[in-house]
């Protein structure tokens, strides 16, 4: 991998990670565009911790306050059903359950078949479509209508063992590259009733010790002829910097616009790498091998 590539990889992790569209499939899809070989599930894991970085720096007062309370929590149980800030840190290690052992069992297939174009392209817009479905009912559920009042969303506060283990559940789909990390989580949390803004930020937050342990545990393969450090290292450093800037557009967004635009996005994507790969222009192995 050139430093140019691991540039450009970088910049993709960091503009796509945060967003609802799947950084995994846009860096699978960036390497068959521009023919260099798929960078790999360990290169993706890797600079993960990039973008994860980013979410600790952004989210530092949140996630201080969540680990301290949870800490507390340890020696007063009773914390957990009266303050929200211990409740989350539990819900975040029940929610991360999933992921962890579907990751572990799915190891072979996601660093191979998973990462076939034509799968990517059907969960671009499978998923797609989902989104749009849970988007639009948050916002008829926001609005109400003329012959029904506003229903109330719900927000973090309302987080129970049952919603972060479905929480958990959608995240560990989008190790299936196209599905989308935060596409699918923030799907599940409105369709499960909250609103956008605490859908996105537990999103954000269950992610973080998913995706560390995923890029500490590929780490071993860094160096191995399968992963150059140099490069490697540099993406991640790219995607923090861009990830960052990201979530902090992303956080005012969605305050105050739905996700309609990413739901067209992905469908169009989706549409467009089934055409091409029909077409025989793309292969749907284009650009196999880690490197």
């Amino acid at each position: 991998m050139s430093w140019f590539e691991s540039f450009v990889l970088g910049l993709v992790q960091g503009l796509t990670e945060f967003l609802p569209i799947s950084s995994s499939a846009h860096l699978r899809l960036t390497a068959a565009f521009a023919d260099w070989r798929d960078p790999g599930a360990a290169f993706t894991a890797i600079t993960q911790i990039g973008t994860e970085a980013a979410v600790l720096l952004y989210f530092r007062r949140d996630i201080a306050r969540i680990v301290s309370a949870w800490f507390r929590s340890l020696s007063d149980r009773s914390r957990i059903r009266h303050d929200a800030d211990a409740r989350t840190g539990w819900l975040v290690i029940v929610g991360s359950i999933p992921i962890g052992v579907l990751g572990l069992v799915l190891k072979d297939a996601i660093e191979g078949p998973f990462r076939d174009l034509r799968l990517i392209a059907t969960t671009l817009v499978v998923m797609g479509l989902v989104l749009g479905y849970a988007d639009r009912r948050a916002a008829r559920d926001e609005s109400g209508g003329r012959h029904r009042a506003a229903a109330r969303r719900k927000e973090l506060e309302d987080l129970n063992v049952k919603d972060g283990l479905i929480f958990g559940i959608c995240q560990a789909m989008a190790l299936v590259p196209g599905v989308s990390r935060s596409g699918a989580t923030i799907s599940g949390g409105l369709l499960l009733g909250y609103t956008r803004e605490s859908a996105a930020r537990y999103s954000f937050l269950l992610a973080v010790p998913a995706v560390l342990a995923s890029g500490v545990f590929e780490l071993k393969d860094a160096g191995d002829g399968h992963t150059a450090w140099g490069p490697t290292l540099f993406a991640t450093v790219v995607a923090f910097v861009v990830g960052y800037a990201v979530i902090a557009w992303f956080m005012r967004f969605i305050s105050q616009r739905s996700f309609m635009p990413f739901v067209v996005y992905r469908i169009l994507l989706g549409l467009l790498l089934f055409a091409l790969v029909g077409a025989g222009t793309l292969s749907p192995h284009a650009a196999e091998g880690a490197g």
